[in-house]
């Protein structure tokens, strides 16, 4: 019989100004549980309290969980990730048959060779999640990077379903809007073998050609001069990086061994690691795989207002740098869970090492 498990819940209510988020968890606390909550206006620091003056077994937590679900839900609450109204369909999580190309990452000085590369354009990296839009007839449906079918937001499948044809789109989704930058097909026509200048014009037309306010088209610098401004004025707004691609390019799913036609610089370092243990103050423990077993990559602290995460979840972390000796993270920052990595991608191998470390 398996132990009792924490369970957690995030819950939304949007209605004409009214955009509320409603959290709710059961956290363990030595052998007995704890059912706390999480309100307010979503984007804000939400106000925190607990069901429990005292930690009570898991069969009350449940019952104590389940009630507040339930008021909530009566309420006009429904489940959603971020806080968005999500549409599912009863084909998530099957393969799709489709997998977006992945790409590498490279260092500052390749950056810069890149940016004056005029066979290479540049856009921003946005900080999202990987999704490919498929629209088939009146059916459509989102596609995460390791191809399997997922809910979205509302406001996404409504847009994409606003957009003349069939197709599929390849973007960066974030919070309520998806970020497009690639156009795989179109009205049955397979694009993939086309040059990306090619795929990115019919892109450009296609957005163009229709009004779909929740996909935004990523904006592309050209010429080495254009790139320079982009990248400086995303590095002053402390954007998340940039993304590098080769113009005359096919479409190649999947991750190339090294290099490849798109490439991507990030401004700070990020990994996807495994949380394996929950300390006092709101902070987890973090394990990375090498071949050695999970090793150990310190702690970070949960914000208030996001739930802490259950051990044995993908959560991902920005940092400054990792120190060698202890292979622990330096000024970790909790991102959020990763729903779309494995434990085992979760590597010592990601990490960013303090320049002063290498060997």
């Amino acid at each position: 019989m398996n132990p009792p498990q924490a369970e957690q819940v995030t819950l939304y209510y949007r209605e004409g100004s009214s955009d509320k988020v409603y959290q709710c968890s059961i956290e363990p606390t030595g052998e007995h549980f704890v059912v706390n909550f999480a309100f307010g206006r979503r984007g804000t620091t939400l106000s925190t309290g607990t069901k429990t003056s005292s930690p009570v077994d898991h069969g009350t937590a449940k019952k104590m969980f389940e009630k507040l679900v339930r008021e909530k839900t009566a309420k006009g609450y429904t489940p959603g990730e971020q806080g968005i109204p999500y549409q599912h369909t009863d084909k998530e999580q099957r393969y799709s048959g489709i997998v977006p190309q992945l790409l590498n990452p490279i260092d500052e000085a390749e950056a810069n060779r890149l940016l004056n590369d005029s066979g290479w354009c540049m856009q921003e990296k946005h900080d999202g999640r990987r999704v490919l839009l498929m629209k088939v007839g009146p059916v459509i449906s989102g596609v995460n990077k390791k191809g399997l079918t997922i809910g979205l937001p509302s406001t996404i499948m409504q847009s994409g379903k606003g957009i003349e044809g069939d197709y599929i789109l390849d973007g960066e989704a974030v919070g309520d809007t998806l970020y497009v930058f690639d156009l795989l097909t179109l009205n049955g026509e397979n694009l993939e073998s086309q040059p990306y200048r090619t795929r990115l014009l019919a892109l450009m037309n296609l957005i163009a050609a229709n009004l779909a306010r929740h996909i935004q088209l990523v904006h592309t610098a050209f010429n080495p001069k254009d790139k320079a401004l982009l990248l400086g004025d995303l590095r002053t707004e402390e954007k998340e990086g940039v993304v590098f691609k080769r113009l005359d390019a096919p479409y190649t799913p999947g991750r190339p061994n090294s290099g490849g036609s798109q490439l991507k610089h990030k401004f700070y370092a990020t990994c996807s690691a495994v949380v394996t243990g929950i300390n006092a103050q709101r902070s987890v423990e973090i394990r990375l795989l090498d071949q050695d077993g999970w090793q150990p990559a310190g702690n970070v602290t949960i914000p208030p207002n996001q739930l802490i995460p259950v051990v044995g979840t993908v959560v991902e972390v920005r940092y400054l740098y990792a120190l060698r000796e202890s292979g622990c993270l330096y000024q970790p920052v909790y991102l959020g869970e990763r729903n779309d990595v494995e434990k085992q991608e979760c590597l010592v191998s990601q990490l960013k090492y303090k320049p002063t470390d290498k060997e």
